[in-house]
């Protein structure tokens, strides 16, 4: 009994020794699949090296050139190409310091041959293989000659089929054969989060790749479009280039990107490539793009707003004016309408109305409803054909109908204002309105400058310069206030606050 009660014991740390080995090899086995999975990580971060080969012979060079006579300054005094397009695109004004050329009649040159003269460059990419490339209408406005390069060095000289200002998307055709075309994407499929790629030719860099990933979708800036945003390296060149998916397709256009100091900060912008595939079988088909109009100007609906009116939430396009004898005019849509449904889609944000409208077949007949003084109402409107896009003349081109004014209340925010031209308001399609001639202290902290054209102050429209200065006159200036300017195609608000 002893005896065994000693062999017993004897064996005890054995066992244990066994059992903590035991334990200790599971342990290490249950280890295994973490390690192996972050290994696996690892290994799965993406690799665009087989992506670039494959889709990168897809990606053109493009150069255009402007022909001036002998002796003749191209456009005004020479600058660099790349700085040209970034402040023309980027920042939607001419380069600092590149006024419009004034001629003296009297000392015209002769004429003489006609040269050739750099004007810009940009990024495209095959559409099919038998030539056509899509790129950015910017990259290719106002030339008077287009050449593409491929991959191989192989130059074309292009000719446009069609160029749309309004989505920034444009259509060439080059004599050739047996391209590489590129795949088209689903939009609708693409992820916040997800990896992207960027190939083009930044600064006249050729077939430059970068990468990053979607940082929004949707994303509403003021344009025609909704883009989508990415944190892909985007310079003056890249634009008119694909943003691809890591199945090589191509989901959008490379065309804009934000910033204040003059360079990539994070934040770029692409054309949906389902917007963009739209317009161009447009351009393909007739050389121009078709949409829809109603004749209103709008706004967002700010929450605030919404809950004055008892709407409830901020959805919708707040109808700032009608234009007399217009589409929405004759339905009986009047100026502080909410339009929150239009052909039996949800208005959402402002943003919506004019791509659905511009969506639409003129001649139509749709219903629209409407949110008014408390009550929704259903009306019908008669779609009508948006102007073609007409050229624009050079600021200072043109005499104004009365000199720069400043009153006290003007002054108190550092602005100069001027009164619009009968031929200014038309080319803008405003009724009134009055242009910055030079902003300081409050107001160029607000992010007004020379060039702006003001609508509205604090919510009020104001026609001329004299009722310009009557309303902010009215304004509380010791407190922050809004004002509504447009700047090009663009209208947003300034936001002054009290001089410090």
């Amino acid at each position: 009994m002893t005896a065994n009660k000693i062999h017993t014991s004897g064996r005890l740390p054995s066992l244990r020794h066994a059992l903590l080995a035991m334990l200790a090899a599971a342990s290490f086995v249950l280890a295994l699949p973490a390690t192996s999975h972050a290994q696996q990580q690892g290994r799965d971060l993406p690799d665009f090296t087989e992506l670039v080969e494959r889709v990168g012979p897809s990606v053109v060079n493009i150069r255009t050139t402007e022909k001036v006579r002998a002796g003749q300054t191209p456009g005004g005094p020479p600058m660099d190409e790349e700085m040209q397009e970034f402040f023309r695109r980027f920042f939607g004004i001419p380069m600092p310091g590149q006024p419009g050329p004034r001629q003296d009649p009297r000392r015209q040159p002769r004429p003489g041959p006609e040269e050739e003269q750099p004007r810009g460059v940009g990024s495209g990419f095959i559409l099919t293989s038998d030539g056509f490339v899509m790129t950015n209408a910017h990259v290719v406005e106002g030339a008077d000659e287009v050449y593409v390069t491929l991959t191989d060095k192989r130059e074309f000289k292009a000719r446009i089929i069609g160029a749309d200002k309004r989505t920034d998307v444009a259509v060439v055709k080059i004599d050739a054969s047996g391209l590489p075309a590129v795949r088209i994407g689903d939009v609708g499929k693409l992820r916040v989060g997800e990896w992207v790629m960027a190939i083009g030719s930044p600064f006249g860099l050729e077939n430059t790749v970068t990468a990053g990933i979607v940082s929004a979708k949707a994303r509403d800036t003021g344009d025609y479009l909704p883009f989508i945003q990415t944190d892909v390296a985007i310079n003056p060149g890249n634009s008119g280039g694909p943003l691809l998916n890591l199945r090589g397709e191509v989901v959008g256009i490379n065309s804009q990107i934000y910033s204040r100091s003059g360079g990539f900060m994070g934040i770029s912008f692409a054309i949906p490539i389902d917007e963009a595939t739209r317009v161009a079988e447009q351009l393909r088909t007739t050389g121009r793009v078709i949409r829809g109009r109603i004749g209103v100007q709008i706004d967002q609906v700010t929450k605030e707003v919404a809950e004055s009116m008892g709407l409830g939430k901020s959805v919708g396009a707040l109808v700032r004016s009608v234009e007399a004898g217009g589409p929405a005019e004759k339905a009986g849509i009047e100026a502080g309408d909410i339009i929150t449904r239009f052909d039996g889609k949800t208005i959402e944000r402002a943003g919506d109305l004019p791509r659905i409208v511009g969506n639409s077949k003129p001649g139509s007949k749709l219903g629209l409803q409407v949110f008014r003084r408390g009550s929704y109402r259903d009306l019908t409107v008669t779609v009508a054909e948006i102007e073609p896009d007409r050229p624009r003349r050079a600021q200072g081109g043109e005499p104004r109908a009365s000199g720069p004014s400043s009153g006290a209340a003007a002054q108190s925010i550092g602005l100069v204002v001027a009164d619009l031209t009968e031929a200014q308001q038309r080319e803008l399609n405003v009724k009134g309105g009055v242009r910055v001639e030079s902003a300081e202290g409050p107001a160029a902290r607000g992010g007004l400058r020379e060039g702006d054209v003001i609508l509205a102050v604090g919510n009020t429209e104001v026609k001329d310069g004299r009722q310009f200065e009557a309303v902010l006159s009215r304004i509380d200036r010791s407190k922050p206030f809004n004002i509504l300017f447009r700047r090009g195609e663009w209208a947003q608000y300034a936001v002054i606050r009290p001089a410090r």
